[in-house]
């Protein structure tokens, strides 16, 4: 419990202390953020801050994350595969930004070549999860075998869940807000069922959050862009992949799959109808739009995010 509150303690004072001068080098390099022509009116002001964010973030939780690891003296197999496939998520998200600023506009990768890039970093974590546990999901102390299912199924949760947290990014200040309740279930189930390696990666994250939101609330600083919410989102997978709580993320990250939701229902209602269902996806524009103001979206997603989160916990308690 004590290494858990040095990485997010470390991790939080890091990403202040990291944020001021890197922000000052992307103003003074003039590396801004691209809007799309598609997004909300009230959005083209949001035009040239700085972008990238993503960076002093990881730098953060990958610093506290090994010292805290270390001293506690987890550092092992686990963590190492954790890192590493942060590392390579968040190169693949900085590969999309350094393309859009590179084009001065909004497109980076295409959408089949980031995918292709997460996949084959899903595969990492994926087929260590296979060997370290077999081909079982757990639910408490539910156990599933589903065969050679289970890596097609730990693939599609790390995707998932990095695609997810991407479409959640998109208002100032919310991936962090919906995140940090996420993050934080996600490390008391894996702190109660003993994956502390995990338990301390989570609360890292949690205090690199917390210090991002100083310069990403409204109206923002910096944003993390796809060097962060492809990899925040990533390792949130990969953590409850490894954490052995895959099932419950669907819970705990029910903010997130309500955003990929929202956008395929879309997407779906208006290929096979001609109509929308809502005003604009992710959901979080279809509130925007209603004339709610981004402060109140992100108080309400993020009290969502919390409740879900509490729900997960209660649910893994009683299912124990």
């Amino acid at each position: 419990m004590i290494m858990i509150t040095v990485a997010l303690l470390l991790s939080l004072v890091l990403c202040l202390l990291l944020g001021v001068p890197y922000i000052d080098y992307l103003r003074k390099k003039m590396i801004g953020q691209y809007v799309l022509d598609a997004a909300p009116e009230a959005h083209a002001k949001k035009a040239g801050t700085p972008t990238t964010g993503g960076v002093f973030i990881i730098i953060s939780i990958i610093i506290s994350s090994v010292i805290a690891l270390l001293m506690a003296e987890k550092m092992d197999k686990t963590a190492l595969i954790i890192l590493i496939t942060l590392v390579f998520m968040t190169l693949a998200g900085f590969q999309d930004d350094y393309l859009k600023i590179k084009g001065h506009e909004n497109k980076g990768l295409s959408p089949r070549g980031k995918l292709v890039r997460q996949i084959l970093i899903a595969l990492i974590p994926a087929f260590y999860a296979m060997q370290t546990y077999g081909n079982v999901i757990t639910l408490g102390s539910k156990s599933f075998d589903i065969g050679l299912f289970y890596p097609i199924l730990a693939v599609f949760v790390i995707t998932g869940a990095s695609n997810a947290y991407n479409l959640t990014d998109g208002l100032d200040g919310l991936a962090a807000t919906v995140g940090i309740p996420a993050f934080f279930a996600c490390g008391i189930i894996s702190f109660l069922s003993g994956h502390i390696v995990v338990a301390i990666i989570c609360a890292s994250v949690i205090g690199a959050s917390l210090g991002f939101l100083k310069y990403n609330k409204p109206k923002a600083q910096v944003f993390m862009g796809d060097t962060g919410s492809l990899a925040l989102g990533g390792l949130l997978g990969t953590l409850a992949v490894v954490g052995r709580c895959e099932l419950l993320l669907a819970v705990f990250g029910g903010v997130i799959v309500m955003e990929t939701l929202s956008v395929i229902i879309q997407v779906t209602s208006y290929k096979l109808t001609g109509k929308r269902v809502f005003k604009m996806s992710p959901i979080h524009h279809h509130f925007e739009l209603c004339g709610h103001s981004e402060i109140r979206i992100v108080k309400e997603f993020g009290l969502v995010s919390l409740i879900l989160s509490i729900i997960a916990v209660v649910i893994y308690i009683y299912v124990s």
